[in-house]
């Protein structure tokens, strides 16, 4: 293999199961307002071996897969400002398992010092996420309460760590008390071991029968009512997966109606570039510092080699993981 090829991951999604390939492919040349980054670490993100999430192509088609990474800029397109070559960064972007991708200049960002190239791959999408949720549409204030379904996820554990820094207090559902004593050194004020749909009374217990201010459910429709009811007054619900398979749920439209509620989904399947990378400025000004001054640390589970995508993508979707895999690439 030569300088002008490269490995890539590329899966073809079906019905029922997906088939993951490594290719040797050309290296791709940046156009206008692109960075070429020789890849050092990128994420694995459940979305993006789910078809129901609408991340790939008709069924049976091919798609090269990855959608965050972190690396050095090798080459600049047409126009590129802001960026040089030799320089770390990191970004959302298409086919981040590979040796090297194209990065929209519009969502690349600097990696903050002190930042490995493993915390940096696993920052822009997963982290851009919790921001979405929190603060963009969830208006998370200090002292309010957060309740994250599925805490131990990539983005439930970026949830934790991103409100707990915005001086929120959270509780957290996961079905492994393991999993759950692992973060309470990130700040979990309460953990509650369940897989049901049964945790709104403790819910109201924590917090003196208010309820959450703010529901992050990345479980689904399975616990979809279960949170409607564990919302406080003026409370807001977001939705942001649904990894179990359930994508329609019954919603109680008096409490709805009573308590003023929000309910608001976090994709960008919709959106075009220019809505999916209008947050980053802010994103940059708010969130980065927290990085660079050691406040947030990106919380790996495990750092896999790029051969063995395969494992990893097998363990995440077991669900034995609590943070993030990362994938390293070839040095």
């Amino acid at each position: 293999m030569d300088q002008t090829t490269m490995q890539s991951y590329w899966m073809q999604q079906n019905a029922d199961s997906s088939v993951l390939e490594q290719r040797v492919v050309p290296v791709p040349v940046p156009g206008a307002q692109q960075l070429l980054v020789r890849v050092r670490a990128a994420s694995l993100n459940r979305g993006e071996f789910v078809a129901g999430h609408g991340l790939h192509g008709a069924p049976g088609s091919w798609k090269a897969i990855g959608g965050e990474c972190s690396g050095e800029v090798a080459a600049l397109g047409e126009g590129v400002t802001g960026f040089t070559a030799g320089e770390r960064v990191m970004g959302r972007c298409a086919g981040a398992f590979s040796e090297y991708a194209l990065i929209d200049t519009a969502e690349a960002m600097h990696v903050p010092a002190g930042i490995s190239w493993e915390e940096a791959g696993c920052i822009p999408m997963t982290f851009l996420v919790s921001y979405d949720m929190l603060v963009l549409q969830g208006q998370l204030e200090s002292g309010q309460w957060v309740l994250i379904n599925g805490v131990s996820s990539g983005v439930g554990v970026a949830s934790l760590q991103l409100a707990k820094a915005l001086g929120a207090r959270v509780i957290g559902t996961s079905g492994s008390q393991e999993k759950l004593q692992s973060l309470a050194p990130l700040g979990l004020d309460l953990g509650i071991q369940t897989r049901a749909p049964d945790f709104s009374a403790r819910v109201l217990e924590a917090t003196g029968q208010q309820g959450a201010n703010l529901v992050i459910n990345t479980v689904g429709g399975s616990v979809f009512a279960e949170s409607i009811r564990s919302l406080a007054f003026e409370g807001r619900l977001a939705t942001v997966g649904y990894v179990d398979a359930v994508v329609h749920a019954d919603i109680d439209l008096g409490t709805l109606h009573a308590k003023r509620l929000t309910v608001f989904g976090v994709s960008n399947k919709l959106r075009t570039k220019a809505q999916r990378s209008a947050a980053i400025p802010r994103f940059v000004a708010d969130v980065l510092p927290l990085f660079a001054s050691g406040r947030i640390r990106p919380h790996i589970d495990e750092t896999v080699d790029f051969a063995h995508l395969a494992q990893a993508k097998a363990r995440m979707e077991a669900g034995h993981h609590a943070g993030k895999i990362v994938l390293t690439m070839p040095a």
